[in-house]
């Protein structure tokens, strides 16, 4: 959520933020609804006040006995007044915060101004090396794992429905491998691993994202107050809710495991085949809570240590900064890593990277401070992806095939699947 001072002081931003995100949102509506609350506010002050000075002229008057209808009258005639502009406050407020927890994020500045995926900025590309590169046609990954006994699409269709998938054989190693590979290489580096809850409350889920752009996106549990996460970044942004840290600790780092649940809405048409866009599964995510001074420089750690991971699985990629037009709303700034899919002739997301700034932290009430006397201050948070298995499984069975039909499993995963160096069918 923005800070409503903005609205007062500098409207222009937010409508400038607006059109550049080229997003049709009723902007003047939260302007009058904004002058008018603080009219009201303003109002029932002034009558609060003038209430406040009768009722002790009331009170003085009583000592000695004395009473004065008329002020009696008129002491009653502003507590009405109070009590129904009070009433139209909190119809008045209501609307507003309701607008505000859909407004989005402002946009940092080093954002490129765009309206289309076309205008997102490509900043590097990992290539792999020549030896690596295929030379034969590339087989997609669902073709692969088929043949290879590692995914059975059709029975988990039968149970569960479209875009559910079970993992069979190597596979379900090479799935444990990376989550085990992406936390052992954020234990190195100092995070708290975390396992989070799967489902949290409303108030927790609508302080993390703008929950009526999610309703299509997220499960809801029926007649609870639960959603089902679609991300860790949920559970670990709402985590210190309500709550004042100590600014010495900052940067707090958090590596977390988990299951994601979505309903992929929207999606139809798009990778109806194959575990890339799926209802369940599973991704290790850093999310890091920092002062406001140093997050530009933690969104650069976190997407060195995404990056890391890749080049370790000796998977090509590139990383694209979003353009204004492409950012989540949330977020003031985002990077996204897309690996190289030998099958489809390009690149596909497999993750993204993002600075929130102090948009989540506002909502969910989370600051800091270096002293108790101190004011404090909202805290920066910023996610990022590891890796997204089921994504990074697809690149690894399209970028590691062999002409045999086999998959080579990369060096750095091996350790982790019982030192096979490569999958073939299993008798």
């Amino acid at each position: 959520m923005l800070d409503p001072k903005v609205l007062k002081e500098n409207p222009q931003s937010v409508a400038d933020m607006l059109n550049k995100r080229k997003l049709d949102y009723p902007i003047n509506d939260l302007l009058a609804f904004d002058k008018t609350r603080r009219e009201l506010i303003i109002k029932l002050q002034e009558l609060q006040h003038k209430k406040n000075i009768i009722a002790n002229s009331i009170a003085i008057k009583k000592k000695v006995n004395d009473t004065d209808s008329e002020e009696l009258e008129e002491m009653k005639e502003i507590g009405k007044k109070i009590n129904d502009l009070g009433q139209k406050r909190g119809i008045v407020e209501t609307k507003f915060r309701d607008l505000m927890m859909m407004l989005p994020n402002l946009i940092d500045k080093s954002v490129p101004i765009g309206n289309n995926e076309n205008d997102n900025l490509v900043i590097k590309k990992y290539i792999q090396m020549p030896d690596q590169k295929l030379n034969f046609k590339a087989k997609d990954h669902v073709d692969i794992a088929s043949e290879l006994d590692l995914i059975d699409l059709e029975r988990a269709a039968k149970i569960s429905g479209a875009r559910f998938y079970f993992l069979k054989n190597d596979l379900v190693m090479m799935n444990q491998g990376l989550i085990h590979l992406a936390l052992d290489l954020l234990s190195k580096k100092g995070y708290i691993l975390t396992q989070p809850p799967y489902m949290i409350k409303r108030d927790a889920m609508e302080g993390s994202i703008i929950l009526e752009d999610f309703r299509d996106v997220i499960y809801k549990i029926e007649e609870e107050d639960l959603y089902m996460i679609g991300t860790s970044e949920h559970a670990l942004a709402s985590m210190h809710m309500n709550e004042i840290l100590d600014g010495k600790r900052l940067p707090i780092r958090y590596a977390s495991t988990s299951p994601c649940f979505r309903k992929e809405a929207g999606a139809h048409g798009r990778d109806m085949k194959g575990i890339f866009r799926v209802h369940q599964f599973e991704k290790v995510e850093q999310f890091v809570y920092a002062r406001p001074e140093e997050s530009s420089a933690e969104h650069d750690k976190m997407l060195a240590v995404t990056e890391e991971l890749y080049e370790k699985l000796g998977i090509p990629y590139r990383i694209v900064l979003l353009c204004s037009a492409e950012l989540g709303k949330a977020s003031s700034k985002t990077y996204d890593i897309e690996a190289w899919m030998p099958a489809q002739g390009a690149y596909r997301e497999i993750g993204s990277c993002s600075n929130c700034a102090d948009y989540q932290s506002r909502r969910l009430g989370i600051r800091f401070r270096d002293k108790t006397n101190e004011e404090t201050r909202l805290v920066h948070s910023l996610n990022s992806t590891v890796v997204a298995t089921e994504r990074t499984m697809v690149a690894i069975i399209e970028n590691y095939q062999t002409i045999r039909g086999t998959i080579e499993v990369p060096d750095a995963l091996q350790k982790y699947m019982g030192d096979i160096k490569e999958i073939t069918l299993q008798k």
